[in-house]
């Protein structure tokens, strides 16, 4: 596939925790963009982020943000009132898509299995457990596994979770209680309407947190993951159902965990990345590679995407 030669803004850094890996993810499009001839106008970020995109009046805004204000419908608000084209999500999707709480009323009812587990103020947890150990604790609304604990009956949390202890409840007022499910991390990235791959994540140590993710060496990627093919079915067909049913676009990202002892009743979807990262460690990236499709490939792919879409709601518009 080849595109025109355009200018494309790449939208990156921000103030999220995840600032450093959307620098990293936004470097890396701007160098592949560059590889294939378009021009581009790299935006770190920051409070005259609508300024800066109005002077560089791009042809496309490339949104490598994570986290919000990037990731969770604000900066798509403000590109769909300054009539930008731009990757991705867009507003709605990427509101309900950043809640755990609301990505599983929106999927839930769908038959999209996800864990039980419930909302609770991060003051109760020191008065007892929200749920039976081992569960795990997760702000609301980050990505990236910031902010995750797993506490389990011999952690060193305490019991009840000591108030001074170091932990997620210290940062986030609300945060989501799940149950624990042992067995495997697995992950599907959608790309169109296509999904691609599912990859095992094999943290060296503990368990697939952030370092994890952006450590080079720390976790081991297995592609295409070693397990049964109606487990790969079932994860394909999960991530694609999620992706459509959430109004996906661009590119997304489903993690999951799999209980290896009770067949795809034991597999669960945990959450839906709609900006998946883009560093070299990044998973879509891998799998896309893994089908064939080159980085700046994969680049070009997802701006495609949206430049189709935006014709496709201009025609609609025009002909309403």
């Amino acid at each position: 596939m080849s595109l025109s030669k355009l200018h494309v803004a790449v939208l990156m850094g921000g103030w999220s925790s995840e600032r450093p890996v959307s620098l990293m993810s936004g470097e890396g499009v701007a160098k592949a963009l560059e590889s294939k001839g378009h021009k581009v106008t790299r935006i770190d970020m920051d409070r005259d982020v609508a300024l800066r995109l109005a002077e560089a009046r791009p042809d496309v805004v490339f949104n490598a943000l994570h986290g919000a204000p990037g990731e969770d419908g604000t900066v798509q608000g403000m590109m769909d009132l300054m009539g930008l084209t731009y990757t991705h999500s867009g507003l709605a999707t990427s509101v309900i898509a950043i809640d755990k709480e609301l990505t599983k009323q929106a999927l839930v009812p769908h038959g999209i299995p996800m864990p039980g587990g419930r909302i609770v103020e991060s003051a109760e947890i020191f008065e007892r457990d929200p749920l039976p150990r081992p569960y795990v604790l997760k702000p609301v609304n980050e990505g990236s596994s910031v902010g995750v604990a797993i506490v389990t009956a011999e952690g060193n949390y305490g019991s009840p979770i000591g108030r001074e202890t170091e932990g997620p409840w210290q940062h986030f007022d609300r945060l989501l209680a799940e149950p624990y499910i042992r067995g495997l991390e697995l992950t599907t990235a959608v790309i169109g309407d296509r999904a691609l791959l599912v990859t095992e994540l094999k943290p060296k140590s503990g368990f697939y947190d952030f370092d994890s993710k952006y450590t080079d060496g720390m976790t081991q990627h297995i592609c295409p993951a070693e397990i049964p093919d109606e487990i790969t079915a079932a994860c394909k067909d999960l991530a694609l159902r999620a992706h459509q049913l959430l109004g996906c676009k661009g590119t997304s990202r489903s993690d999951f965990r799999w209980d290896d002892t009770q067949g795809v009743e034991g597999l669960f979807l945990l959450e839906v990345n709609t900006q998946p990262g883009m560093t070299p460690l990044s998973l879509v990236p891998e799998q896309a590679r893994a089908c064939g499709m080159e980085y700046p490939d994969l680049v070009e792919a997802i701006i495609a995407e949206a430049l189709e879409d935006a014709r496709a709601r201009k025609a609609a518009k025009e002909g309403g």
